[in-house]
């Protein structure tokens, strides 16, 4: 990862905020997007911001620091604070560093280092998945998925049309699984037998989708929008 960290901070006191702040803007390769001082605040303005990294306070008034990282969606966090009672609880939320105040420099680019680190693995890895397929095991770039569904045949296999217009059919796997290996965020389950890269989001309804994928006639692929995956469907392209 060549580009800087967008990160966000957290800390109900401003002196400790101000601090945290000017530390962060003398780590090369950290740009500090936003600095909050207020978890009920953070939280509102969260959803709009884009960010890579939080570093933020465990003890605060109404929601502490553990509550908040719970709700920023796998997020990667560094807890600073003055109290030691909570490292296994952090580490339990998978954080990426505890760092105790009073903070030392030295010690939070260690911290963002291993952020940093942690990032470009997952990244990576998040490029492709390992998919059986009825021509062996293959890698599959995952920005090359635009629309899998369950196989006429045999249910249990999916059939994936890729970006380039091949399709290839995936060997004895559930949609659920599917979900779990993909990006949460670019995929949605659209009814019983289908799921859907947002990015072949051409038009929708309450029903119909219609999608960017030519069909042999060369008309755009249709298809339907259950009530069941509705409400995660629209979440998913911001209504």
């Amino acid at each position: 990862m060549n580009t800087k960290l967008k990160c966000l901070l957290l800390d109900d006191e401003l002196k400790g905020l101000s601090y945290l702040k000017m530390l962060c803007e003398q780590i090369p390769g950290l740009e500090v997007i936003k600095a909050f001082n207020d978890p009920g605040i953070f939280l509102k303005e969260v959803p709009a911001l884009e960010f890579d990294l939080c570093i933020l306070d465990i003890e605060m008034p109404g929601i502490n620091g553990l509550q908040v990282a719970n709700l920023l969606n796998h997020k990667p966090v560094i807890f600073v604070t003055a109290f030691k009672d909570y490292a296994a609880e952090a580490f339990d939320l998978n954080a990426i560093d505890y760092v105790r105040k009073p903070i030392m420099k030295e010690r939070l680019q260690q911290a963002v280092g291993k952020a940093r680190t942690h990032l470009s693995k997952k990244r990576f890895a998040s490029q492709f998945i390992h998919l059986n397929t009825s021509q062996g095991k293959t890698m599959i770039f995952i920005d090359q998925l635009v629309y899998i569904k369950a196989s006429s045949i045999d249910s249990r296999d999916k059939q994936a049309v890729l970006s380039d217009g091949s399709d290839i059919t995936l060997k004895n796997i559930s949609f659920e699984k599917l979900q779990e290996m993909l990006p949460e965020d670019d995929f949605a389950r659209i009814n019983k037998k289908e799921m859907l890269a947002l990015k072949a989001v051409q038009l929708f309804s309450s029903d119909e989708i219609t999608t960017n994928i030519a069909t042999p006639n060369g008309d755009r692929l249709k298809l339907g929008l259950s009530e069941v995956y509705r409400k995660d469907f629209l979440q998913k392209v911001k209504l």
